[in-house]
C-alpha cells in the first residue's frame, strides 16, 4: 500500500510541475492523498483546466451547430428544389391571353378624361389577371424546357415589373399624388403586353392557336365557332377562372 500511494503521489507531484507558475512549495503543499487518492488543485490550476474545459466544450457545440444549421438549410433548398408538378401546358395559355385582354382594357380606362384609378387596380387583382404571376412562370418553365429559358424568364420578369409599377403609379394617383402621370401607366401597359407577346412567342404554334380559340370562345360565348370541340376544355376554363 505504501509503495502504490508513493507512485500515486509522485505522479500527482509530476502532473502539478507541468503547470506554469505554480512553485514546487505550492505543489508540496496542494496536492494531499487521501484514501480516495484526490488532489487538491490551487486556485490558478483550477482556472486553468475549467478554462480549457470550457473551450473544449465550446469547439463541440461550435461544431454541432454548424452540422445543424447546414442541415437545416440543405432542407430548405431540397424543399425549394422540389418543383410542383406542372398542368399541361394548354391550361395555362387561355389565362395569360384572356390577361392581355384585361391589360388592353385597363390601357383604355386610361384613355378616359378623368380615369377610375382604383378601378383599374382592381382590374389587376381581378379574373385571369390575378393568377397571372404563376401561370407566365409556368409558361417559362416549359419554355426552359424547350431550351428557351433565359429569354422566357426575361419576359416574365419584365411583364411582373411592369405591372408592379403600374399598380404603384395607379395608388398614388388614386391618392392625389402629381407624380404620378397617366403618360406613365401607358409605358407600363405598353411594356407588360410586349412581354407577354415575347413569351407567348415560346409556345408551340398547335398549343398557342388552340389557346386563342378557347379565349375567344369565352370571351364570344355567341359566336358560332365549333365550339363542341372546345366544351370541355372551356368548362374547364371557367372553373380555373
Amino acid at each position: 500500500m505504501t509503495t502504490a500511494t508513493g507512485i500515486i503521489a509522485a505522479a500527482a507531484h509530476a502532473r502539478f510541475a507541468l503547470i506554469p507558475g505554480l512553485s514546487r512549495a505550492a505543489r508540496s503543499k496542494r496536492c494531499t492523498i487521501s484514501t480516495g487518492v484526490r488532489c487538491a488543485l490551487p486556485p490558478q490550476a483550477q482556472r486553468m483546466i475549467e478554462s480549457r474545459r470550457s473551450v473544449s466544450l465550446s469547439l463541440v457545440f461550435l461544431h454541432f451547430f454548424c452540422l445543424s444549421k447546414d442541415a437545416l438549410a440543405a432542407n430548405a433548398m431540397d424543399k425549394y428544389v422540389k418543383k410542383k408538378r406542372l398542368d399541361p401546358l394548354e391550361a395555362y395559355i387561355p389565362a395569360v391571353i384572356l390577361t392581355e385582354f384585361q391589360i388592353k382594357e385597363l390601357g383604355q380606362y386610361l384613355e378616359d378624361d378623368q380615369p377610375q384609378f382604383l378601378s383599374c387596380r382592381n382590374l389587376l387583382r381581378s379574373g385571369p389577371a390575378s393568377s397571372l404571376r404563376v401561370n407566365i412562370r409556368a409558361v417559362a418553365q416549359y419554355a426552359s424546357d424547350a431550351g428557351n429559358g433565359k429569354y422566357a424568364f426575361d419576359e416574365v420578369d419584365q411583364c411582373l415589373r411592369a405591372l408592379e409599377e403600374l399598380d404603384s403609379l395607379l395608388l398614388r394617383a388614386s391618392r392625389n399624388d402629381s407624380g404620378s402621370s397617366v403618360e406613365a401607366m401607358k409605358a407600363r401597359v405598353v411594356t407588360a403586353l410586349n412581354a407577354l407577346n415575347s413569351l407567348l412567342k415560346t409556345v408551340p404554334d398547335e398549343v398557342l392557336d388552340k389557346g386563342k380559340a378557347m379565349a375567344n370562345a369565352y370571351m364570344n360565348p355567341g359566336e358560332d365557332t365549333s365550339t363542341e370541340t372546345l366544351d370541355p376544355q372551356l368548362k374547364k376554363l371557367e372553373s380555373i377562372l
